[in-house]
C-alpha cells in the first residue's frame, strides 16, 4: 500500500476536508500490513474504493419560523459503504457541520458499524440547522421539510438513520411523523424512535452505558474495576449523561463535565440529577450547577477537564477536543485509560503520545460504538414487529461491547503485551468490511 500516493489522491479530489483526511490517515496507518499481506484487497483497489463514498446526497431545506420568514439550510446524506448492511449512521444538526464533517463521520461509521457484527453499512447526514433556541413548531417544519427531500433516499432495508447532534427524541419523531405521511408506511426506517411507537428501551442510555461498560472491560483485562475510580468526563449530552449514570452506578466518581461554555469541576462527585435538571429539562447551561453547588468550579476553559487527577477520561463532546497537551496533563496525572465518547475527540498527536507512553487509549469507532448497536437491535425489533425488555436489550448491549473489546485484543496486542486498541478495532473492521467488498466483486 502507497499511503501517501492514496492520501494526495484523496486530498485532491476532496481538498478543504480536513476531518476526513484525518479519519482516513489513522486507518491506513493501522491496517497497513494486513492489507499488504492480502494481495486480494490491492487487486480489487478495496482502499480506494472504501474511501470514497458510494452516494452523496445534498439539498436545500426551506422552513418557515415563526415569524414567518422564509428560512433555508443545507441538508446531507453520505450513503458511504453499504457492504456490511443498509447504510445505518445518525443525523447531526449543528450550524457548524460540513460535507466534509459527514464524510469523516460517515466513514468511521463504517467500522464502527462492522465491529458490532450486526448487518449494518456505514453512513452520516444531516444539516447546518441549529435546533438551539428553535421552538418546537420551528423545529417540526424543518424536520417536515428536511424528511420531504430524505424520505426518497431512504428505507428500512436500505438507510436507516438515527439521531446524533441536535437530533434528539422529538426530532427523530417529527422526522417519522413525515417519513410515514409521505409514503404510507410505518416501518423501521429510523432508530431512536419512541419506545411507545417502534422504538427500543435504552438507545438513549445506550452509547454512555457502552462506553463505560468496554473501559470496564479494559479494566478487567489489567486485573482492575470502576469501583473506586475518579473519572473525567466531557460534555453534557446524552453520551456524557449517561456514561456517567454507568460509571456511578458501578462504583466510580465523575468529577467534571462541560458543554460548549466551558466545565463544571465537582470533587466531591457530580449531582448526576441536577445536570439532568439542567441539561435535559430546562436545556440550560452547565455553568448553573454552580449556583446550587457552591463548592464546585467553574471554568470557561473546556480544556480544564482535562488537568484533574483522575483514574479515567472520557472524552464525550466533540472531534479533536483533546489535544497533546490535554493527554501530557493526563499522564502526568496518573491516568490509566482514555475511552473515545465521542467520534474522534482525541487528535492525532495526543493519541500516538498515549500510544508511545503506554497509556490505555479505547478509539470511538470501539468505544461509542454502543449507539448504534442499539439501533440494530431496534431494527431487528421492528423487524420481528415485538419489543425486548430494558434488562434484555441491556444485556444484549454489554455481550456487544464485550465482543469488541476482544477483537481489539486480538489484533491489537504488541509483543511486549500491551494492546493498541486503535490498531486493533482499525484492523478488525477493516477485515470484516474487506473481505465483504471482495466478495461482492467490483461494484
Amino acid at each position: 500500500m502507497n499511503k501517501n500516493v492514496i492520501i494526495d489522491d484523496l486530498k485532491r479530489k476532496a481538498p478543504n476536508e480536513a476531518e476526513f483526511h484525518q479519519a482516513v490517515k489513522e486507518v491506513l496507518a493501522s491496517i497497513e500490513q494486513v492489507y499488504d499481506e492480502n494481495p486480494q484487497f490491492e487487486a480489487n483497489k478495496i482502499i480506494e474504493r472504501l474511501v470514497m463514498p458510494e452516494r452523496i446526497i445534498m439539498f436545500r431545506v426551506p422552513w418557515s419560523d415563526d415569524e414567518g420568514n422564509v428560512q433555508i439550510n443545507q441538508g446531507y446524506r453520505i450513503e458511504f459503504n453499504s457492504s456490511m448492511g443498509p447504510y445505518k449512521g445518525g443525523l447531526r444538526f449543528h450550524p457548524d457541520v460540513s460535507l466534509g464533517t459527514f464524510k469523516f463521520l460517515g466513514f468511521e461509521q463504517i467500522f464502527k458499524n462492522a465491529l458490532t457484527g450486526l448487518p449494518m453499512g456505514g453512513g452520516k447526514g444531516g444539516s447546518d440547522f441549529n435546533p438551539k433556541g428553535k421552538s418546537d413548531s420551528e423545529v417540526m417544519r424543518f424536520c417536515q421539510s428536511f424528511m420531504t427531500e430524505l424520505y426518497r433516499h431512504i428505507g428500512a432495508n436500505t438507510d436507516v438513520p438515527a439521531g446524533d447532534i441536535g437530533v434528539g427524541g422529538r426530532e427523530i419523531g417529527y422526522l417519522y411523523g413525515q417519513y410515514k405521511r409521505i409514503v404510507n408506511r410505518f416501518e423501521g426506517v429510523l432508530t431512536g424512535k419512541g419506545t411507545g411507537w417502534g422504538g427500543s428501551f435504552i438507545r438513549k442510555e445506550a452509547t454512555g452505558y457502552g462506553l463505560v461498560y468496554i473501559t470496564q472491560h479494559w479494566l478487567q483485562e489489567h486485573n482492575d474495576d470502576i469501583k473506586g475510580k475518579t473519572v473525567a468526563i466531557s460534555g453534557a449530552g446524552n453520551v456524557a449523561i449517561y456514561a456517567a449514570e454507568k460509571v456511578i452506578e458501578l462504583g466510580g466518581k465523575v468529577i467534571t463535565m462541560s458543554d460548549s461554555n466551558g466545565c463544571i469541576i465537582d470533587e466531591n462527585g457530580i449531582d448526576l440529577a441536577l445536570i439532568k435538571q439542567i441539561k435535559e429539562i430546562e436545556r440550560g447551561r452547565i455553568s448553573e450547577y454552580t449556583n446550587t453547588h457552591k463548592q464546585a468550579k467553574y471554568s470557561t476553559n473546556r480544556n480544564d477537564v482535562w488537568k484533574m487527577r483522575c483514574d479515567i477520561a472520557l472524552p464525550c463532546a466533540t472531534q479533536n477536543e483533546l489535544d497533546l497537551e490535554a493527554a501530557k496533563a493526563l499522564q502526568d496525572n496518573d491516568c490509566m485509560v482514555v475511552a473515545e465518547g465521542a467520534n474522534m475527540p482525541v487528535t492525532p498527536d495526543a493519541i500516538d503520545f498515549l500510544l508511545e507512553n503506554k497509556v490505555g487509549m479505547i478509539p470511538g469507532k470501539a468505544a461509542n460504538a454502543g449507539g448504534v448497536a442499539v439501533s440494530g437491535l431496534e431494527m431487528t425489533q421492528n423487524s420481528m414487529m415485538l419489543q425486548w425488555t430494558p434488562k434484555e436489550v441491556d444485556d444484549k448491549l454489554f455481550q456487544i461491547m464485550n465482543t469488541i473489546h476482544d477483537q481489539c485484543v486480538k489484533y491489537g496486542k504488541q509483543p511486549d503485551g500491551y494492546v493498541n486498541y486503535v490498531k486493533g478495532a482499525n484492523i478488525a473492521g477493516f477485515l470484516k468490511v474487506a473481505n465483504a467488498m471482495v466478495d461482492h466483486g467490483i461494484i
